[in-house]
């Protein structure tokens, strides 16, 4: 491509209110982006752990059970997604990497469904009322 040519790429971004009830939040996600892949997105950015409720204002050890595996279902899932729209998909999950250890993760999912890269956040900020250590863990 030339310095002249200028490639246009589409941007999908879903927000939504979610419930406790993560099969209809992940069935809403799954409309609302075939939506806007239908409407031309390329790159579709979903919101902040999307799979249920936002609990990172509070401190509930409860919420570490709704803590998954990457790869797990939920990269699985929207992976098979992405690779029958031909999107490249960027999930926010909280990761339960190994016992004791979780993160608030960010994955890309490629146009074949794979992992392409995964960020995992090391800093929730201070001004929640939440202690960082309880909700994440640095790299190391």
């Amino acid at each position: 491509m030339s310095q002249r040519e200028k490639r246009i790429l589409k941007v999908g971004i879903i927000q939504q209110a979610n419930t406790a009830d993560y099969s209809d939040n992940k069935r809403r996600l799954k409309e609302a982006i075939r939506r806007v892949a239908s409407e031309g997105a390329e790159l579709v950015v979903l919101q902040e752990l999307h799979n249920g409720l936002y609990f990172c204002q509070t401190e509930d050890v409860d919420t570490f059970d709704e803590a998954e595996s990457i790869p797990g279902e939920s990269t699985r899932e929207f992976g098979e997604l992405a690779q029958e729209l031909g999107i490249v998909l960027v999930l926010s999950l909280f990761e339960r990497r190994a016992a004791g250890l979780y993160h608030n993760t960010a994955v890309v999912m490629e146009r074949d469904g794979s992992i392409a890269g995964m960020y995992r956040k090391m800093h929730i900020p201070d001004t929640l009322p939440t202690t960082r250590s309880s909700t994440s863990h640095p790299e190391t």
